[in-house]
């Protein structure tokens, strides 16, 4: 599994295609002939870009839940809602379809950020954000998620 590192700002064009920056690029070398998943995020208003080897093991996850229980059944159907298959060209340009455009709000100014083994893309604004309003508690969430005394493998 590989892990992205850096935030980067782009600008998307009138059609919606952002140049993905040459640092970001190298570090996507390995997946360019694979193809990528782009999706909706479920718990804020940016897109997802996962490679699809990253994408394939999230499905066989996602598989193994019980169709005939409703929940499941509906959370398969709003997870995978808008789930586009997109490639960065010869050009290193990413294609955001227009309905994942309006679903996140996206202006001319996008923010991609990694998040360990996705890439997140935000419209700039949305990014600062979310980015702002998560630093007033980040203390105490990084110590309630991360902050496990007993774990020596953090150390």
């Amino acid at each position: 599994m590989q892990h992205f590192i850096g935030t980067y700002e782009c600008k998307a064009d009138a059609k919606g295609r952002i140049m993905i920056p040459v640092a970001l690029k190298k570090q996507l070398a390995a997946k360019l002939q694979e193809g990528f998943v782009l999706k909706r995020a479920v718990f804020n208003p940016c897109l997802e870009l996962y490679p699809l080897k990253e994408w394939e093991a999230l499905m066989e996850r996602v598989n193994k839940l019980n169709r005939f229980n409703k929940k499941n059944n509906d959370f398969i159907r709003r997870f995978t809602a808008g789930v586009k298959l997109v490639e960065i060209d010869a050009s290193g340009r990413l294609l955001i379809p227009k309905d994942l455009v309006v679903h996140a709000a996206m202006k001319k100014q996008v923010v991609i950020s990694s998040a360990v083994n996705i890439l997140e893309l935000w419209d700039k604004e949305n990014y600062e954000a979310a980015i702002d309003a998560a630093t007033v508690d980040f203390g105490a969430l990084a110590e309630e998620v991360m902050g496990d005394a007993n774990d020596d493998s953090l150390s």
